[in-house]
């Protein structure tokens, strides 16, 4: 097989580069640089699935680890906010974000759905309206963030708030750029014929992304 990489210097020494080359030639660089997933036997499938959700697993175990620290420090400081500090408070603002980053599970799984139907469109369509909520969600935390009366070095409530929230929007930025490498590789002709694992596990983790912000939500906004 060719090395992607020259295969893309090639391109690039095509001067100028005219667009119907780009057209022909970047679905066969993608389908090369990025590593096959779909297509695969139904038991192989399996068991990368298997595999990524031991992962997933592996990733819980860490925000648990995270959960459990800051149960026991907010039990045990005496003096848990500083003085003039009234700690993350629940609004509509902070509710709506909820909604929209759990109601993009529904959408998410619509679109793999969509996917093993074979409705390559309707699978983009909502595969991007998911990406849309997922940047939205970071763009409104981002906010949040700018609005607190409190900075990550505002003693043990900034610390946790900001490292919990913080981790948590990583993950949520990492599986918005999963989704949209996803959508990138539906372009490569005969790809996603016989399903994709990247779809499947994509759609594994957001859940996943979701499940940890009820806990998240609960515990710095609720408790």
């Amino acid at each position: 097989m060719e090395n992607p990489i020259h295969l893309l210097e090639e391109i690039l020494d095509e001067s100028p580069i005219h667009f119907y080359k780009l057209r022909r030639y970047l679905p066969i660089w993608l389908h090369r640089f990025i590593p096959i997933g779909g297509g695969k036997p139904d038991d192989e499938h399996g068991k990368t699935l298997f595999g990524f959700t031991v992962f997933l697993l592996s990733e819980s175990i860490v925000f648990l680890s995270f959960f459990f620290t800051y149960i026991a420090l907010r039990l045990t400081t005496p003096n848990w906010l500083p003085p003039g500090v009234s700690g993350p408070e629940l609004s509509g603002f902070t509710i709506f974000n909820t909604l929209v980053l759990l109601s993009s599970s529904i959408v998410i799984q619509l679109a793999e759905n969509a996917l093993k139907r074979r409705k390559i469109r309707r699978f983009r369509l909502l595969w991007l309206i998911t990406s849309a909520m997922g940047t939205y969600f970071l763009i409104a935390q981002a906010i949040e963030w700018s609005q607190l009366n409190f900075r990550l070095t505002t003693g043990l409530v900034g610390g946790t708030f900001y490292v919990l929230t913080g981790f948590h929007g990583l993950h949520v930025l990492v599986g918005v750029l999963l989704q949209i490498l996803m959508v990138i590789r539906s372009f490569i002709r005969g790809n996603y014929n016989k399903g994709h694992f990247g779809v499947s596990a994509t759609t594994l983790f957001w859940h996943f992304v979701d499940g940890i912000w009820v806990i998240l939500f609960s515990l710095l906004y609720i408790w």
